[in-house]
């Protein structure tokens, strides 16, 4: 039978259907083959805008952050004041730095409801709520909302009545302890590291807040809030350190029902400083946003995999030189090393002793760079550059003689230094300097001149000379007790605990027992124990690493890290916040290939630890996190 022209013509088009219908489902499996590997897991109803996602693309991206001017408040002020003003002004400004949408709004509109319309809602410096307004706040919390509040939140009705601390109890989990004074014109404001809210920041960092608007210090009550700083400052006042860290919480970070809030006890106008404050309280702002919209965090760990902490032995040289054998074999029982510092002459009238106490760690030098002309002079006698320069290469030749090792690191015969001896150690080819200031963060500050970073590390712990000489403790107990406070605000921080120790004090046989209390007391807690020569190449390698996290979809988080030195880093523990209680973790690298890295993470929490063995030099790597959300 003949193929007629209407038969092929109707073959043809069921041909060109078919093969049509094939190219389109090929297309889209391809599509979502793409999606997967850009955005992870998500289901096809993501794929579909919901309204407002329409009316955003339309109109304009509406504001998701709404920032309270409370009338309330503001009529509690002297008549005038611009004090409330002022404050909403610099939030508007650090919120204009990001992707933020904001809005003003008011007490009326927070009591017809209008917050929910708002992922974040801002509370600064709002002393002054009405009853309706903490009803629908807390509604607000509880639906899955978020607050960022400073200063003594809702302490006063909208009649500028004194109501109590009873909102700070039931959505902030702390207790009201008291205001700091303005006594001084400042007040220090310690900072935690290991946390999402202060990422990047250095750990133990005193951040300098302005006491004029009487700042406020709580005490955390409730497991689902986490202290982020206090305001107590051992060195400058009495009590128990637990009990001072514990009762003087400055900001606090938690959940309500399904929302989260931040508070700080400051206005962020009373921050104040140089300019290395203001970078890193922007930092820590942009954390809290960050953590209050869900976003994830990614930060390097301040220490090798394993350890909370870490911690240097200081056996320092002055009367009655031989008690320093008491501690050697406390050393080797322990399996630790320690730092040795030493005069140069000290090092040449004492040749074999030295040479033996390299074998139990390393020896660093004590140089006289310049002195306190007297004690009632303010103003540091420090020798010129050149003088510097000559004593610290001196001292190096002397050691490095004596010990047949590489001599990395001084402290200054009288704890001070300057520009020049920055200079003369860079020229000197030494790599740290142990100064006996007490100002400054609780690990390693990393200062670049031109290609080459030293270490500057301050003294974070009562030394001997101190707990013993200064305070008469001569029992062991009381030794032990004074250092193990010190021990555990190190710990709170997650800094470096400098054990300095003397062989006329600590070192003596009535009390070379308590070093074996701390050493085991530092290992129980998870202390890293090393030398100072050891931390300074991990906090250099670590000060090199760069990293960056990113959502992708609902339930992919991408982090890149890079290694853009010149050194082969290990043991990296990168700290991520996915911000969504997770489970049924897996990993994959960007580049197939590519070495991927182990986690640890347990199911339904919302932190999870990637270990990365190794990055070469210049190396960089992207992984990508995908998780299954648990709903609450």
């Amino acid at each position: 039978m003949a193929v007629t022209s209407s038969t092929r013509k109707g073959i043809n088009q069921w041909l060109i259907l078919i093969i049509g219908f094939i190219v389109v489902i090929a297309a889209i499996m391809i599509f979502l083959f793409v999606l997967r590997g850009v955005f992870g897991k998500f289901s096809v109803n993501e794929l579909v805008p919901d309204g407002r996602v329409i009316k955003n693309v339309l109109l304009g991206r509406e504001p998701n952050v709404a920032i309270l001017y409370s009338d309330y408040t503001q009529n509690m002020l002297p008549e005038n004041s611009t004090w409330l003003w002022e404050n909403i002004t610099t939030w508007e400004r650090f919120l204009g730095y990001g992707d933020n949408k904001f809005k003003i709004i008011t007490d009326g509109e927070i009591e017809r409801g209008k917050l929910f319309e708002y992922e974040l809602l801002i509370l600064p410096g709002t002393l002054s709520l009405s009853d309706r307004e903490i009803i629908h706040i807390k509604k607000y919390l509880d639906k899955g909302g978020s607050i960022f509040a400073t200063s003594g939140t809702a302490s006063y009705s909208h009649d500028g009545k004194w109501r109590g601390w009873r909102f700070f109890s039931e959505v902030f989990g702390v207790k009201f302890s008291r205001e700091i004074g303005d006594g001084d014109l400042t007040k220090i404001h310690t900072l935690r590291g290991g946390l999402p809210i202060t990422a990047n920041v250095p750990t133990g960092y005193p951040l300098h807040i302005a006491t004029w608007d009487n700042p406020i210090a709580v005490e955390v009550l409730d497991p689902r809030t986490e202290q982020i700083s206090f305001w107590y400052n051992y060195r400058l006042e009495e009590g128990l350190v637990r009990e001072g860290i514990k009762k003087t919480a400055g900001m606090v970070y938690g959940k309500y029902g399904f929302g989260r809030f931040v508070w700080m006890g400051f206005d962020i106008n009373s921050v104040i400083g140089v300019q290395e404050d203001y970078i890193y309280f922007d930092r820590m702002f942009r954390n809290c946003i960050s953590w209050l919209q869900k976003e994830p965090i990614a930060f390097i760990k301040d220490w090798p995999s394993g350890f909370r902490a870490a911690a240097v032995l200081m056996p320092t040289f002055s009367n009655e030189v031989q008690n320093v054998r008491n501690l050697l074999p406390l050393l080797t029982n322990e399996n630790i090393e320690a730092t040795f510092f030493v005069e140069p002459s000290f090092a040449q009238s004492n040749n074999e002793l030295i040479q033996y106490l390299a074998e139990f760690g390393e020896v660093a030098a004590i140089v006289d760079i310049g002195y306190l002309a007297s004690v009632n002079d303010t103003i540091n006698k420090l020798y010129d550059y050149e003088v510097q320069l000559d004593n610290l290469l001196n001292a190096k030749k002397t050691i490095e003689k004596i010990t047949r090792k590489t001599v990395s690191g001084f402290v200054p015969y009288y704890g001070l230094f300057d520009k020049n001896t920055v200079m003369a150690i860079v020229k000197a080819g030494y790599d740290y300097l142990l100064s006996d200031s007490l100002t400054d963060r609780s690990v390693p500050r990393i200062v670049i001149k031109g290609d080459k970073r030293i270490s500057s590390i301050t003294k974070t712990a009562r030394d001997d000379y101190e707990v013993i000489r200064n305070f008469g403790l001569h029992q062991p107990e009381f030794q032990l007790y004074t250092y193990q406070e010190d021990i555990d605000r190190v710990l709170f921080e997650g800094g470096l605990y400098v054990y300095k120790m003397h062989t006329d004090y600590q070192c003596k046989l009535e009390n070379i027992e308590v070093v074996k209390d701390v050493i085991k007391e530092l290992k129980k807690k998870k202390f890293w124990i090393t030398t100072t020569k050891k931390i300074y190449k991990w906090y250099k390698a670590k000060d090199y690493l760069e990293i960056r996290s990113e959502k992708r979809g609902r339930n992919r988080v991408a982090v890149t890290i890079s290694n853009p030195s010149d050194e082969l880093i290990t043991n990296i523990v990168i700290y991520v916040d996915l911000n969504n209680k997770a489970d049924r973790i897996s990993i994959e690298t960007e580049v197939i290939g590519t070495k991927n890295a182990t986690y640890s993470h347990q199911r339904g929490l919302e932190i999870l630890h990637l270990y990365v063995d190794d990055l070469e030099a210049g190396e960089s790597r992207t992984f990508y996190i995908d998780f299954d959300i648990i709903q609450s």
